[in-house]
Formats: structure tokens, sequence, C-alpha cells
């Protein structure tokens, strides 16, 4: 037999229903509400940055790195062999041309110096000796010249004698014959010391152009010296200021060693390097876009370097404004080949949204949506992007890195 539930019981079982199925409603709203957040994500307003599509002109750039340096330097080097004295001005300071920087200790080039000018002056006391002999010889050859043709004459006066004579009957033939063999005799005694003249004056006239020649050697080895003496008083010849003076007193210097340098800080050019892996799109005469913070100045590239190192290019930059108030020695700055250009294209600020590729998405605001759209890209630079198709005048894009939402078609933008 069936037995009654109590009305209690019954009124209990319902509550618990009720209370199962108010859970069960809440836990399906919230994975409603988890399911729609997780298929529509939002992102806040305040954590994106956005930019507009507009019609402009790009260009299309390298990335290198720049050294600003001096467009004229003069390094001063030691001429002689010596030890530094003093150092009479620092690095940075103004110079005029004639001041003096570097004071060189020059005892021993002096030294020297006075060595070679005594031996050129014994040089040309053996010259003039020379010449003295020279003209002695050559008078003592020519006065037994002289008396050679006195002889002569007087010979030949003989054998006529001997031959008037003869005809006289008072003299022999053999007086003849010896009187003729006598004249003979003298004539190549005469010829042989009109050789011996020639000879000796082309053999003297030798001796002293070669004494000539030694001493004209050592007169312009004495006239370098001089002239080394002389710049090795290290002074400025032009106006500009100290970069570097080589300020260790007492060191020793040696030939060719930089004492100085000396640069017009009124004209300042641009070295720039950048990856051997642009080198085939790097020339002569490319654009170039030097930036120093906010500053932008343009030049464009003067010569490439036809060698590498450690994989890098080296080139030189000459600027349109070559004394910008911006530019200071050194210092180091961005650089921008410019490989391309493009005029009135379509255009969008760049940022961390564009990565490189031809083909890639960004998400464009609508209100308080943004929407994924998948965009062509041209031209890149430090600045801008150049958008081939999918975007027009006008569309706002989000710049901002967005790769976390790749998988997602559309955005909420929360205020």
């Amino acid at each position: 037999m069936d037995k009654a539930i109590p009305q209690e019981v019954i009124l209990q079982k319902k509550k618990k229903n009720i209370y199962i199925i108010i859970v069960a409603v809440i836990v399906l709203a919230a994975l409603i509400w988890a399911l729609r957040v997780w298929l529509n994500p939002s992102v806040s307003r305040a954590d994106i940055t956005t930019a507009t599509v507009t019609t402009g002109n790009i260009e299309n750039t390298l990335n290198a790195s720049g050294e600003v340096l001096p467009e004229f330097e003069e390094i001063l080097t030691s001429p002689i062999n010596a030890s530094i004295k003093s150092a009479l001005m620092d690095a940075g300071s103004n110079v005029k041309p004639g001041q003096s920087i570097i004071t060189l200790d020059k005892a021993a080039t002096e030294t020297e110096y006075e060595k070679l000018k005594f031996q050129l002056e014994t040089k040309e006391n053996e010259i003039a000796k020379l010449k003295l002999d020279v003209n002695k010889s050559f008078y003592d050859i020519k006065s037994n010249n002289d008396i050679k043709q006195l002889r002569i004459s007087s010979l030949a006066d003989a054998v006529e004698n001997a031959k008037r004579l003869f005809k006289a009957g008072g003299g022999t033939r053999e007086g003849i014959e010896q009187a003729e063999l006598n004249l003979k005799v003298a004539q190549l005694e005469k010829k042989q010391l009109e050789n011996e003249i020639k000879s000796k004056q082309q053999t003297m006239q030798i001796e002293i152009h070669e004494a000539e020649i030694a001493a004209k050697i050592q007169r312009s080895d004495l006239n370098e010296l001089k002239r080394k003496l002389d710049l090795a008083s290290i002074v400025a010849t032009r106006n500009g200021v100290i970069t570097y003076v080589n300020k260790n007193i007492g060191a020793p210097i040696t030939v060719g060693q930089t004492l100085a340098r000396i640069a017009d800080l009124g004209s300042f050019k641009v070295a720039g390097t950048m990856s051997d892996e642009y080198a085939d799109q790097l020339h002569s005469s490319l654009p170039v876009i030097v930036r120093i913070g906010d500053t932008i100045m343009r030049g464009h590239v003067a010569n490439v370097s036809p060698s590498v190192q450690n994989g890098i290019v080296s080139f030189d930059i000459q600027l349109d404004i070559r004394n910008n108030k911006a530019l200071r020695p050194n210092m180091k700055v961005d650089v921008y080949v410019v490989t391309a250009s493009h005029n009135k294209v379509t255009v969008v600020a760049n940022g961390p949204a564009f990565k490189g590729p031809a083909t890639q998405d960004v998400f464009v605001v609508n209100k308080d949506k943004a929407e994924r759209r998948t965009v062509h890209i041209g031209l890149t630079n430090f600045d801008n992007v150049e958008i081939l198709d999918g975007l027009k005048p006008g569309d706002v894009v989000i710049t901002t890195n967005m790769s976390e939402y790749k998988n997602s078609k559309q955005l909420s933008i929360k205020d």
C-alpha cells in the first residue's frame, strides 16, 4: 500500500530543482559570454596608435649608420725624428694660421744639419782646389808645349843649316839625317804633349763635374733637412679647431707620426656604413637622408669604398647643407639611402603593424570596431608605407603591433 509523501518534502524537492536550474542558467550565460568575448575580442583605445591613410610621395630607403666628420681636416705630422718638448694648445682650441701648437726637441736634427753644412763647405773647398789644380796643370802643360814648339823651330833651322852646309861641301849626309831625326822626335813629343793636354783637360773636367754633382746632392740634402727643421715648428696653417693634440711630453716621435689635427668645423660630411647585403644597390649619386633626432638633412652618396671589411661596406655622404648647426664632429647619425621614389600614391604612417611582407593584414578602425583587412605593400621607409591596394585615403589604420589578434576578424575598441 503506497504511503503519501509529506508536503514539506515535495516543497524542498521543488526548491532544489529550482536552484539547479538557476545555477545551470547562470553557468550557461557565463559560457555564452566567454564564447562571445573569445570570438569578438576587444582592445583599449589608449593601448593603440592609429594613422590615417593619405595621398602623398614616398621614398624607398636602406637603413645605414653614419658618423659626422669635418669635411676638411688637416693632419700635422712630424717631419723629423724628435721628442715632444711641450704642447701649447689643447683639443677644442680655435687656431689661426701661424699659431704654434707643439714644440719639438730638434737638437739631434740641428746637429745633423750643422754636420751636413760643414761637409758641403768642405766639398765646395775641394772643388775650388781642384779647379786651381786644373788651371795650374793646364798652365804647366801649355808652357811645356810652348817650349817644345821653340825646340822644334830650332831643330828645323838646324836641318836647314845642315843642308846648306852639305851643299857648300862642309857637311855630311849623316849630319842632315841626324838633324831631321831630331826634328821628327821633337814633333812627335809635341804631338804627344798636345794629346796629353787634351786628355788631362777632359779628365780634370770630369773630376770637377763629379765633385760638383756630389756637392749638389749634399746641398739638396741640406736644403731638405732645413725645410724639415722649419716644418718641425708645428704651427697651424689655416683657421680651424684643434680636434687632437699629442700631449705625451718627452715621448719619442718618428717621421710621419701624427702630432695634431685641425678641422674646419664650418663644413661637415658623413661617413656611412651598411651591411654588404645591400652593396649591389649602393652606388654614387644616390640620394641620402640623414636624421639627427628630429632634424632631417639631405645629401647624396659621394663615393663608395670598393672593399668590404667584416661584412660592412663604407661610403661617403656629401650633404646639401654642410654647415647645419645640428652637426657635431664624431656624432652618430641615422642614415637612409634612397633607392626608389613614387609620387602621389596612397601612403600611411609606418609602425610596428607593418612587418615587411608584401602582403599582410592590418586592422581598420570603424567607429568602435576594428576590422581585419588584407593589404599589399609597396615602397617603405622609416616614416611611411605605400599601400598598393586594400586601403583608400581616409581609412584609419591601427599601427600598433597586433600579432596577438592575428586570428581575429574583428575587434571591439573600448574607451
